[in-house]
């Protein structure tokens, strides 16, 4: 081999070696995320949520914001933001909420989050309007060591999108609960939508996140999940209530036959 073929391999396996130590290489390598769990053999689950790296976020669900809502009926809202924090709690979610300022005319919390999520940890604000302007909020979000964010939060087009951007920004997967969340007017809603959109964030729904993250009836919390299925579609309890009835009357009818 000539001096000039030994020196260019010479060259060649340096420039790899020096690639495959280079700090993007360190970076990628330390920052690539393990297998999702949710994913079966068949590539089932793959574009779903995966519940062992999810955080749901709710955002200032506050009784005087409740007023000012009049994209969704607020006994709809209500009920679907209880469905996510009973989720939560049945399948070991972390849950973390938010207020800027409670003692103002924005009002408390709604009680039922914590009631149905006790363990949600709460995290009180200085008054921001966008939570993740808030150290000790993005802070807690970080500890969880999740990377996929659920929110919902009152308003839609301001107390979810602006950290719903910005979490997004900074390189978490997120998504937005349009039916657990409230604007003051439909053409509001619909412009938040389309941001989300533009800005990667995911808009979905309560009974969206409920069925991703429920995927079989064959798990021990089955009877639990379709308890929650009827506060996200309440005609579904009439499914539910009607064939109770009929495998109660299928009973009794073998059992006069049996007689």
């Amino acid at each position: 081999m000539s001096v000039v073929a030994r020196l260019l391999a010479c060259t060649m396996t340096a420039a790899l070696a020096l690639l495959a130590l280079s700090p993007i290489s360190i970076s990628l390598a330390q920052t690539s995320s393990p297998a999702q769990r949710s994913v079966l053999p068949t590539g089932g689950g793959a574009a779903l949520l995966d519940a062992s790296d999810t955080v749901i976020l709710l955002l200032d669900h506050q009784s005087g914001l409740f007023q000012t809502v009049k994209d969704i009926s607020v006994a709809e809202l209500r009920a679907n933001t209880i469905m996510l924090a009973k989720l939560a709690t049945l399948l070991k979610i972390p849950v973390i909420t938010t207020a800027s300022e409670p003692n103002g005319p924005n009002g408390p919390l709604m009680p039922e989050i914590h009631q149905f999520a006790p363990h949600a940890k709460y995290v009180g604000r200085k008054g921001e309007v966008n939570a993740w302007d808030n150290e000790d909020f993005v802070n807690a979000v970080r500890a969880t060591g999740k990377k996929t964010l659920i929110m919902a939060g009152v308003w839609t087009s301001v107390c979810v999108m602006f950290p719903a951007l910005d979490a997004k920004a900074a390189g978490y997967k997120v998504y937005a609960v349009t039916d657990a969340s409230g604007d003051p007017s439909e053409m509001a809603s619909r412009t938040t939508v389309a941001r989300f959109v533009q800005a990667g964030v995911i808009p979905t729904s309560t009974n969206a996140v409920l069925s991703e993250m429920h995927r079989t009836w064959n798990r021990p919390e089955a009877a639990e999940l379709a308890k929650l299925y009827a506060l996200v579609a309440p005609n579904y309890a009439a499914v539910i209530e009607s064939y109770q009835k009929a495998q109660e009357a299928a009973k009794q009818t073998s059992g006069t036959a049996a007689k």
